[in-house]
C-alpha cells in the first residue's frame, strides 16, 4: 500500500467540555495506525473556553478560530485547506473513536476510485446503532436519507450512498478537486449527503467499514419553538437545493411537480415554514446553477457522469443477493 497518512479537521462550535473524552481516544487511534498524522480543529465562533482549553491542554492540535459563525461546511473546509496528508478524516466534536478505528479503513485506498469510508457509529454509552452503510428510497422523486444498511456478511464490501460527515475518512486530492462542501447549504445539513453524491457521480465510489467503530453522544438540548421552526426551513430548504442539482430532465420536472403539489398541501395545513423554504430556494437559482455547472465540468475530467438514479441502483445492485437488514433512522 503506498504511504498515507491522515490529517484530522473537526469543526467545533462549545465542544469543550467533549475534548477531555474525545482527544485523547482521537490521538489513540492515530498512533495505533501507524501512520504520521496531524489534527486541525477550527473552531466556529465559540462562547465557550474552547481555543484557551486547546491551546492549554493540546498544544500539538492545529487551532483556527472563525471570527464570526460561518456554519459547518465553511468552517470544515477552512481546515481541509489546511490539510498536509493525503487522507482525510472528517469528524465531528461529539464523537469517539475505538483505538482501531482505522485497523480496516486503509485497505479501500488501495482501490484508484475511492473516494472515502465511514465506519459504524454507535451510543456514546450503549451499544445501539446509530449508523450504518446509507441505502438509497425514493419517495416518487424525492431521495430519502434516512435508511441505514447491514450485510450480514462482514467480508463483503459494501457501498454507502453517502459518509455521514461525522466520521469520514477520505482522499483529499478528490476531496479538494470536488472543491470541498458546497456552502450553498450553509448553516448546516445535506452537505455531507451533496458532497458524496458529487464524488459518486463522478466515477468515485463510497464505502462502509462495519468493523470501524466511533461513539456518538446525543444532543439532550431543548430548542426553542423559533429554533426549531430555523432548523425546519433550513433543511427543506437544503433538500430542495440537492433535488434542483442532482436531478435530470423528467426526473427534475417530476421533482418540481411533487414539490408544488407538497407546497400547496403544506400551506393548507400552515405550516409556514415550508413556504419560507421554498422562497429561499427559489432565491438561489444562481447558485444551483453554478453547482449543476462546476459538476459537469469536473465530470469531464473524469469521463465519468453518473445520474442520481444511477447510483442508486448501483448500490442497490451491489446487496441484491446479499443478506441485508434495513432501518430507519
Amino acid at each position: 500500500m503506498k504511504d498515507l497518512n491522515i490529517s484530522v479537521v473537526i469543526p467545533n462550535y462549545n465542544g469543550v467540555h467533549l475534548f477531555p473524552f474525545t482527544l485523547p481516544a482521537l490521538f489513540d487511534a492515530l498512533t495505533n495506525s501507524g501512520k504520521q498524522f496531524e489534527v486541525i480543529i477550527v473552531d466556529d465562533c465559540s462562547t465557550d473556553d474552547s481555543v484557551n482549553y486547546l491551546r492549554d491542554n493540546f498544544p500539538q492540535i492545529s487551532v483556527i478560530s472563525n471570527s464570526s459563525n460561518l456554519g459547518f461546511s465553511k468552517t470544515i473546509n477552512r481546515g481541509i485547506d489546511t490539510a498536509t496528508h493525503e487522507l482525510v478524516l472528517l469528524l465531528n466534536s461529539d464523537v469517539k473513536l475505538t483505538n482501531n478505528y482505522f485497523a480496516d479503513q486503509l485497505r479501500y485506498f488501495e482501490r484508484s476510485d475511492t473516494f472515502g469510508v465511514m465506519g459504524k457509529i454507535i451510543g456514546w454509552d450503549d451499544d445501539l446503532v446509530q449508523d450504518t452503510a446509507k441505502y438509497p428510497k425514493f419517495d416518487a422523486f424525492k431521495l430519502k436519507t434516512s435508511f441505514n444498511y447491514l450485510s450480514s456478511d462482514s467480508n463483503q464490501l459494501s457501498y454507502s450512498m453517502y459518509l455521514s460527515g461525522a466520521n469520514a475518512l477520505v482522499d483529499r486530492k478528490k476531496l479538494l478537486e470536488l472543491g470541498g462542501f458546497n456552502s450553498l447549504y450553509s448553516p448546516f445539513y445535506m452537505e455531507d449527503v451533496d458532497l458524496s453524491i458529487r464524488a459518486w457521480r463522478i466515477g468515485w465510489k463510497c464505502y462502509f467499514e462495519p468493523l470501524s467503530i466511533c461513539r456518538h453522544r446525543t444532543s439532550t438540548s431543548i430548542a426553542s419553538k423559533e429554533k426549531k421552526q430555523f432548523i425546519k426551513t433550513i433543511y427543506n430548504r437544503n433538500k430542495m437545493y440537492f433535488h434542483a442539482i442532482h436531478l435530470n430532465g423528467l426526473t427534475l420536472a417530476g421533482w418540481y411537480a411533487q414539490t408544488f403539489f407538497e407546497l400547496l398541501f403544506r400551506t393548507l395545513i400552515l405550516q409556514f415554514y415550508y413556504i419560507r423554504s421554498f422562497v429561499a430556494f427559489i432565491k438561489s437559482d444562481s447558485g444551483i446553477r453554478d453547482s449543476r455547472s462546476n459538476l459537469e465540468e469536473l465530470s469531464k475530467r473524469t469521463g465519468v457522469f453518473l445520474t442520481l438514479n444511477s447510483v442508486a441502483d448501483l448500490i442497490k445492485k451491489s446487496v441484491e443477493h446479499q443478506d441485508i437488514s434495513i432501518t430507519k433512522r
